[in-house]
């Protein structure tokens, strides 16, 4: 059972910098894990910000390219996710999410929800003007 705990939000001024962080412990030895984080805001459903598959290839919501940077180090089982230039319509509660593959070089830029199987508490991002 993999268990995952997100860090790193807070409240901040639009055009500022946060950086997340995702900690997983319990993987499977054996197996490789895609990761990814998503975002919900209030009143809305939750949606995909950007994955990486166990060879570090990354996908990205059109709405954050250029702006979002999704990364990991594996040595220390963390997920990261560096957002810059924040704007109000980023605030939401961030999710990471990981689900084992079997390659390396496995697919895993998967934006439904349903696709993933492990996911964290979440941690809130509050952006104002």
């Amino acid at each position: 059972q993999v268990q995952l705990v997100e860090s790193g939000g807070g409240s901040v001024q639009a055009g500022g910098s946060l950086r997340l962080s995702c900690k997983a412990s319990g993987n499977d030895y054996g197996f490789y894990y895609c990761m990814a984080w998503f975002r919900q805001a209030p009143g809305k459903e939750r949606e995909a910000v950007a994955t990486i598959n166990p060879a570090a290839r990354t996908t990205y919501a059109d709405s954050v390219e250029g702006r979002f940077t999704i990364s990991k180090d594996n040595a220390k089982n963390t997920l990261y996710l560096q957002i810059n230039d924040l704007k109000p319509d980023d605030t939401a509660l961030y999710f990471c999410a990981a689900r084992s593959v079997r390659f390396a070089g496995s697919t895993c830029d998967a934006f439904t929800t349903r696709w993933w199987v492990y996911w964290g508490q979440g941690t809130q991002v509050t952006v104002s003007s």
